[in-house]
């Protein structure tokens, strides 16, 4: 796999607890700090997918049916 480096400014309590964080794991600052951005990119990729196609079938107006919607909650237990 191809790299390059990036210069990030972080805080240094932060920079603290990699450097911790890499002498504890026996990982380097720089694959924990790779595989945090992963982590998050990961996630927000994924979430931001979801709000989009949210928003494309809220404007093509495709909504859940009241029965959809009842049939849902019916799968969890009420407490």
């Amino acid at each position: 796999m191809e790299t390059s480096t990036i210069t990030v400014r972080i805080p240094l309590n932060i920079k603290e607890q990699l450097s911790h964080l890499a002498e504890a794991t026996h990982r380097s600052k720089s694959w924990l700090a790779a595989e945090a951005l992963n982590r998050y990119l990961e996630l927000n990729t994924w979430q931001v997918a979801e709000i989009q196609q949210g928003i494309q079938e809220a404007t093509r107006k495709e909504f859940a049916t009241e029965e959809e919607v009842e049939a849902e909650f019916a799968k969890w237990p009420v407490e």
